[in-house]
């Protein structure tokens, strides 16, 4: 049993990387494209953030996995499920992201961006050299919550049969008839966001260098 749940705890730890690592910097786009003074720019991302805010992951997850046969005639043999499943994860985090960055960015006092251009410094270099560093800074509490609650949407995941721990827990638990296995699953989504909750707070403190 225990080795069985260790696979799925890979398989949710996969998800769990995977989409950090497409939502995080989509985020930052997302939110440089909601703020754009193109209202045609702007209006798309403000609708793309508001459906995907206004719709549950679990729907999003089925629409990702199924629209290629629905709309295309696409064979679903040909589409892993897990790659369903990072890029539903990774668009939904990423509409989350875009307004904790959002309103990371308009903390920043303006006078800054002026001052660097007058002083002869492109918009794209003032952005990355002064007001990204400082809103990283002020974001990772919002981030480091949002990152928490991915570790437990990861068990979203059995909507399409990815075979992550929670799959494998209720696969366990019907066959032998016990709580056993999903009590053992809740455990180590504990420990996993136990692990992930220090890692913040290690780093959030790390980037705390003006107290």
């Amino acid at each position: 049993m225990i080795v069985d749940l260790l696979r799925g705890l890979a398989v949710s730890v996969e998800i769990f990387l995977c989409t950090l690592a497409v939502s995080l910097p989509l985020g930052i786009v997302i939110a440089l494209g909601r703020m754009s003074k193109n209202p045609l720019v702007s209006g798309f991302f403000r609708v793309y953030i508001s459906v995907v805010r206004g719709t549950p992951l679990m729907l999003q997850i089925m629409f990702v996995y199924f629209a290629p046969y629905m709309l295309f005639g696409l064979p679903l043999s040909n589409y892993p499920r897990f790659l369903a499943t990072v890029i539903a994860f990774g668009l939904n985090y990423a509409a989350y992201f875009a307004e904790i960055y959002r309103g990371g960015i308009l903390s920043i006092d303006r006078g800054q961006t002026e001052a660097a251009v007058a002083l002869g410094m492109p918009k794209g270099m003032c952005f990355l050299r002064i007001i990204l560093p400082q809103v990283v800074k002020r974001v990772i509490p919002a981030v480091g919550n949002e990152v928490i609650t991915l570790v437990k949407d990861t068990s979203l995941a059995f909507t399409i049969a990815v075979a992550e721990m929670f799959t494998i827990a209720k696969q366990l638990s019907s066959a032998n008839t016990t709580m056993v296995p999903l009590i053992a699953a809740g455990v180590f989504y504990y420990v996993f966001n136990f692990i992930v909750a220090w890692t913040m707070e290690r780093i959030e403190k790390r980037l705390s260098y003006y107290e």
